[in-house]
């Protein structure tokens, strides 16, 4: 009888120990969203983009933006750490069900920062809205994908009904090019974005479509040289435009490429050569991150070997604080952190933005803005932020 009892009072004990042991992985919250929980532990904030592959100098930075947000955050929780878990779709929307799936799979994910890109997204999206799983885009701009219905979707910046035509006001009444032509790649976002500069400009001297990894553009290079066009407007991805755009330059043509912000990134110069780059217009639903308010640039800085953030890098590092709030504020599960983000409403301490969201997941309106940004000296510089219509 005493064996059996001290089995019992050990059991007692051990229980005791497993439970303090649990609480143990909590940390205080204070009365953060008057919920007075206590923040969940060892919980993953999932970055879902490009970080290898032709598009990967965009995705990059975004990841480090989430990845410079996390690690302050542990530095701060030490006691009850979040991890940052990683896609790579390669910005192949072919990879990304499959990545989308392992994602819903890992009970551990509470949000997404992503899908980085508009294809991406239009395939994974769905996988995420069956699951509950909350995410928040920095940069996947195709207007069409908050008119899905898709409970779970978000959006950190303005979509290309506020990019598209804003370069298409750049493109008329900045450069007053009277004849232009439009390229798109074929992709969710390359074609939307040009359906959108279309609507503004009109008639166009001509318009073609090439392909995502294509390198020879000799046939698209003598219709636009023939056009007399002198603005090309693409729409894609910054290889694709480097390799277009060099081929261009060399058959003598002497006008202005502007393109979006699949566009806007260092690797563009990279790709199509300093001296060809230059002058080159690329836009962006966003201000410039190397002017990002606070501490962000000189800590992305020193967190990665001193690289200056790149398009979006702030925008990531903002939203993927809101899913941290959220966990901080003990919103554990996925239903609870999606309620959170769906009544938030603060300003993002490096962008500025006040990030509250419509009930389609959209950007309040007062809150998106439109920048000119221009290839100067082997850089990408701002040129003007572009007035609203």
């Amino acid at each position: 009888m005493r064996q059996k009892l001290a089995r019992v009072l050990g059991g007692v004990a051990i229980s005791a120990l497993v439970i303090s042991g649990a609480a143990a992985c909590k940390a205080d919250s204070g009365t953060e969203g008057g919920s007075g929980d206590k923040a969940a532990c060892d919980l993953k904030i999932g970055f879902f983009g490009p970080l290898t592959g032709d598009a990967a100098g965009l995705g990059i930075h975004m990841r480090n933006g989430t990845k410079l947000a996390i690690d302050q955050y542990n530095k701060d929780n030490a006691d009850c750490k979040v991890n940052l878990a990683e896609y790579d779709s390669q910005g192949d929307p072919a990879k990304a069900p499959a990545l989308a799936q392992q994602a819903v799979g890992d009970t551990k994910v509470v949000g997404i920062v992503g899908p980085a890109f508009s294809g991406e997204s239009e395939v994974a999206d769905p996988i995420f809205d069956e699951a509950g799983l909350p995410i928040i885009t920095p940069s996947a701009t195709r207007p069409s994908l908050s008119t899905k219905n898709w409970k779970i979707f978000h959006r950190g910046v303005g979509n290309d009904t506020s990019q598209g035509p804003a370069a298409g006001r750049y493109i008329k009444n900045v450069l007053k090019a009277e004849k232009v032509y439009v390229v798109d790649d074929q992709s969710a976002y390359g074609a939307g974005l040009v359906d959108e500069v279309k609507k503004v400009l009109g008639t166009v001297a001509g318009e073609d479509k090439v392909q995502v990894k294509q390198t020879n553009f000799s046939a698209v290079v003598t219709k636009i040289v023939g056009s007399g066009a002198t603005v090309l407007f693409f729409g894609g991805y910054y290889t694709e435009a480097g390799l277009l755009l060099k081929q261009l330059k060399g058959a003598g043509w002497k006008g202005t490429m502007v393109a979006g912000d699949g566009v806007n990134d260092a690797n563009f110069i990279k790709v199509a050569g300093q001296q060809v780059a230059e002058g080159t217009v690329l836009t962006c639903p966003c201000a410039p991150a190397t002017a990002a308010k606070g501490s962000f640039v000189a800590d992305y800085k020193a967190a990665f070997e001193n690289a200056e953030p790149g398009t979006y890098a702030d925008v990531s590092y903002d939203i993927t604080k809101i899913f941290l709030e959220g966990i901080k504020a003990g919103k554990s599960t996925r239903a609870d952190l999606l309620a959170f983000v769906k009544s938030y409403n603060k300003a993002g301490t490096a962008t500025g933005v006040t990030y509250k969201f419509e009930s389609n997941g959209e950007l309040d309106p007062a809150q998106v803005l439109v920048w000119a940004f221009k290839v100067n000296a082997g850089q990408v510089v701002p040129d003007i932020e572009i007035p609203k219509a």
